[in-house]
């Protein structure tokens, strides 16, 4: 009998990562240890998502985080590892989440040589954490723009092409880590009977083009007449539009509406509403890091008008509209958008 068509290499992400320091100059080793540290606060959350059911860590804990938003037991868990696991690993000076006021600076480290900070959302998607519906945790990390020393705030208001890596973690029937440092997209299925992240999803392509469109349609008396035009067109509304129909699929959770998209070809949408004006995901949290990821990937992420990458934030909690997906899917909103913008 043949070899088991089944065996093959596993490559571990920290193979992986390590194998790509080539692609970087001026790598030190410190970009592989803040992406396996990463990792490893990823595993931990995983753990406790895994058992959340059956624990005293759902619901929530009686507070609220800057955006004015319920913390569940489970948000304020992650938020604390993934602090803890980046504090700890020597490498990043600071980090800002989504959960927090204010960034933190790590001032006890004495620091070496280039330094990084990371912004995160270490919870994506937590209104769903009690029904049992797949979250995630969105990352990234940008140089400092001096070495040797903590955190400033500068560090973190840095335009999307400056970021030099970024990812997110799905945790779902499987948990994946997918990231970019600007070659490629890649993804990893963790592997439980070994702890490991392993290569799974190598050089990730979107497709140009897609059958999803992803909104929260309950809104739509809210939206512009432009994204209102564009979604009938999704529908096969309209004279030029596509002849069989996009399909809506909405999880409510960002993460797994985008990768879900990113996989399969489709469009996620979070525009402005009445309620929303300035649109309402954050810029440096979730909004960036996907859009390095998507566009790595052949796909595109806009305002409806402007390319997100090229946004500086003002603010750390900065809230911008989001279209973000297959090439020719964004394009054509913003063909609406522009039309719309023409006619006002």
């Amino acid at each position: 009998m043949g070899p088991n068509k089944f065996s093959r290499e596993v490559i571990t992400l920290t193979e992986f990562i390590i194998a790509r320091q080539k692609d970087f100059p001026f790598a030190k080793g410190d970009l592989t240890s803040l992406l396996n540290d990463i990792a490893v606060a990823a595993k931990i959350v995983t753990r406790e998502v895994r058992k959340a059911g059956l624990v005293d860590i759902l619901g929530e804990v009686g507070a609220e985080n800057i955006q004015g938003e319920s913390q569940k037991k489970l948000d304020v868990y992650a938020n604390e590892q993934f602090i803890s696991a980046l504090r700890h690993g020597g490498v990043a000076c600071g980090v800002a989440s989504e959960e927090n006021d204010d960034f933190i600076g790590f001032d006890e480290q004495f620091y070496t040589g280039t330094t990084y900070v990371v912004a995160m959302d270490p919870l994506d998607g937590s209104s769903n954490i009690d029904v049992n519906v797949s979250i995630g945790t969105i990352f990234s990390i940008y140089r400092t723009l001096e070495p040797n020393r903590s955190a400033s705030l500068e560090d973190f208001l840095q335009a999307g092409t400056e970021l030099v890596a970024a990812g997110y973690v799905i945790y779902g029937s499987s948990t994946m880590l997918v990231y970019t440092t600007g070659r490629g997209v890649n993804g990893f299925t963790l592997d439980p009977s070994i702890g490991e992240f392993c290569l799974s999803h190598p050089d990730i392509k979107m497709p140009e083009t897609g059958s999803i469109y992803s909104i929260n349609e309950g809104n739509y008396k809210a939206f512009s007449e432009g994204v209102q035009h564009y979604l009938n067109w999704c529908k096969g509304i309209g004279e030029d539009a596509p002849e069989k129909p996009l399909t809506g699929r909405y999880i409510g959770s960002l993460v797994a509406d985008f990768h879900r998209n990113l996989i399969k070809g489709g469009i996620y949408m979070y525009p402005p509403t009445k309620s929303a004006p300035k649109g309402k995901l954050r810029l440096l949290y979730e909004c960036a890091p996907l859009a390095f990821i998507v566009e790595q990937a052949g796909g595109m992420a806009t305002d409806g008008h402007r390319r997100i990458m090229e946004y500086t934030p003002r603010e750390l909690h900065q809230r911008v509209p989001y279209f973000v997906g297959s090439k020719h899917l964004v394009e054509k909103a913003m063909e609406f958008l522009k039309q719309e913008a023409e006619a006002s």
